[in-house]
């Protein structure tokens, strides 16, 4: 994203804070104002003092009192423009951030899926961040050191301007500097926000599955992986602190130039009687103030850059195409009847997946998807719960295309245990009620006992209010599917979506829930994902998939009878046992 095209989004994103805005931009003259009364009063000051033993005391008093007044004045000013700075500052980044994600919530799977995670929530959280550092710095010394130049001009004119002149002929060359580094500095901090979220992609990884770096004794690997990426960041964030950090020490050298500049000319006029000693103070005073904006707002725009860069990754996210949705509703009550009508898809385009796929199933019939690995089987079930759109063909469950719905009425008819269980963070009672947040407590217990999960949550140190983190880390594989089999038993839709349910779960267990299972199936429609086939000898139909092609269709015995893929499939298991 081009860097202009950036900043006209930003400035859109303050558009309802404008009036916060001008009160800023009031304070802050406020603050400049009562900055630059103070040299002249601090000359006015030195002119009081006349000489020795000859002090105007009290026109000095009163110089003094007017000072106290002005600074109490600029801290007032400057207090109240802070607040208000925090205020839009913070407010911009918490809309960036809601902005993102809600976009994140409505974007295809797809993307997601072909993105870094961590490299995400880098955008969303670590870039915000920078993001408002940037645009607080903008808004707090941008505003003031403008103003602070344009008034020190002003007050320097008024004064004496012949050396008015010699400050302000100088003044484009530290403007040039700054804009020059300014440019380059953008494309260094880009790269800067990129090496850190490929960084936090990685810290994510490696700590979530720290437990199988160290089975697989890849420790070391790690380490070597983990330097590599970390001196990538180190290095960028070098070169781009580095180039930036140039702006400074240039502008002020040109800066000193100008102050000294001042000294000579302003000593001369003082000596051939034309200003007086007080003026001078004063002058010098203004050169200062004229030289601090200047250095403040090259490092301002040094941070603006790298505001400008975090910005842009964080609108990439908001500009992701998201999902088209409608808001059409199914008819009636659940009937539980699905078709796949000659359905083609793929998730890259030239390398097809499934093709003329046609599915027929009725009420309270179990469908079981069985092939080997990357056949499709998960591919079906994505498509089904519409989290990828088919290329050609429908999907349709009671007769209704499944684009013709939202997708909350199409999803509020399916429950899913998946292999990779889903826990957050919050009480083990938070985590069931999930897909039922009225259930009552009995309604809890006994979807958990008929999921054989009450006694190990009976034992937890608090029971159902034990507070989970957000990978369960505190429970074996085991119990954390329990609990996503006990959350699917608790809300009870019309169709059910199982796939390897069961997966983690001891043999005596999975018996007494696969009973379980029988019992919540009667009169629903479900589909389920197989590798063990055991588990689904009493299904309606059988799928074999592979290469995204259902190669057999029909009942446990009906394929054993035909002596194909399945049949072959299911002998090698029970052969291998």
């Amino acid at each position: 994203m081009k860097k202009d095209t950036t900043f006209r989004r930003v400035l859109k994103l303050l558009r309802p804070y404008m009036a916060w805005i001008i009160l800023s931009l009031i304070f802050a003259l406020g603050t400049v104002v009562s900055t630059l009364m103070i040299p002249i009063l601090e000359g006015n000051a030195v002119d009081h003092i006349i000489g020795k033993g000859n002090v105007d005391f009290p026109g000095l008093f009163k110089v003094l009192r007017q000072i106290v007044c002005v600074a109490v004045m600029t801290f007032i000013c400057q207090w109240a423009m802070n607040r208000i700075n925090n205020h839009v500052t913070y407010s911009v980044a918490k809309t960036l951030r809601q902005k993102a994600f809600e976009r994140l919530l409505r974007v295809p799977v797809g993307v997601i899926d072909t993105q870094s995670h961590g490299d995400i929530v880098s955008r969303i959280v670590t870039d915000a961040d920078s993001f408002t550092d940037g645009l607080l710095l903008g808004f707090t010394q941008l505003f003031t050191g403008v103003m602070t130049i344009a008034g020190t001009i002003i007050f320097m004119l008024r004064i004496r301007v012949t050396i008015a002149l010699v400050v302000i002929i100088a003044t484009p060359v530290s403007i040039l500097i700054a804009r020059f580094i300014a440019k380059k500095s953008y494309d260094m901090f880009r790269q800067q926000s990129k090496d850190r979220g490929d960084l936090t992609e990685y810290l994510d990884e490696r700590i979530s599955q720290a437990d199988l770096v160290g089975e697989l004794g890849a420790v070391e690997r790690s380490e070597k992986e983990f330097t590599e990426k970390n001196d990538r960041l180190t290095s960028s964030a070098i070169r781009a602190t580095f180039y930036s950090s140039l702006t400074n020490p240039c502008t002020r050298f040109v800066n000193a130039v100008i102050y000294a500049a001042v000294g000579v000319v302003g000593a001369f006029l003082a000596v051939s009687g034309s200003i007086s000693v007080g003026e001078l103070t004063s002058f010098l005073g203004y050169a200062r103030e004229y030289a601090r904006p200047f250095n403040e707002i090259t490092g301002v725009i040094t941070e603006m850059q790298n505001a400008m860069a975090c910005a842009a990754r964080i609108f990439e996210i908001i500009d992701e195409k998201q999902v088209e949705d409608c808001d059409g509703e199914f008819d009636g009550e659940p009937e539980g009847r699905v078709s796949m009508e000659d359905v083609f898809f793929s998730y890259v385009p030239d390398k097809p997946l499934i093709e003329h796929l046609n599915l027929e199933v009725n009420l309270g019939e179990k469908v079981a998807i069985v092939g080997p690995t990357g056949a499709g089987k998960t591919t079906l079930i994505n498509l089904l719960m519409r989290f990828y759109d088919v290329n050609q063909g429908a999907v349709k469950v009671d007769g209704k295309d499944i684009r013709t719905v939202s997708r909350n009425a199409l999803r509020s008819r399916f429950g899913m245990v998946l292999q990779e269980t889903f826990l957050f963070t919050g009480t083990i009672r938070d985590n069931l009620t999930l897909g039922k947040p009225d259930a009552r407590d009995d309604e809890i217990v006994e979807a958990a006992k008929a999921a054989h999960a009450h006694e190990f949550i009976r034992r937890l140190p608090d029971g159902y209010d034990t507070v989970l983190s957000a990978d369960g880390s505190t429970l074996s594989q085991g119990q954390k599917q329990l609990l996503c089999i006990a959350r699917l038993m608790l809300a009870l839709p019309p169709m059910l979506i199982l796939d390897e349910a069961t997966s983690s779960i001891d043999t005596m267990t999975e018996m007494r829930i696969q009973d379980a299972f029988a019992k919540m199936m009667k009169g629903r429609t479900t589909f389920v994902v197989a590798h063990r086939l055991q588990t689904i000898r009493d299904a309606d139909t059988i799928l074999y998939m592979e290469n995204g092609h259902v190669l057999e269709q029909g009942s446990h015995a009906e394929l054993l009878a035909r002596g194909g893929y399945y049949a072959k499939l299911y002998r090698s298991q029970f052969s291998a046992k």
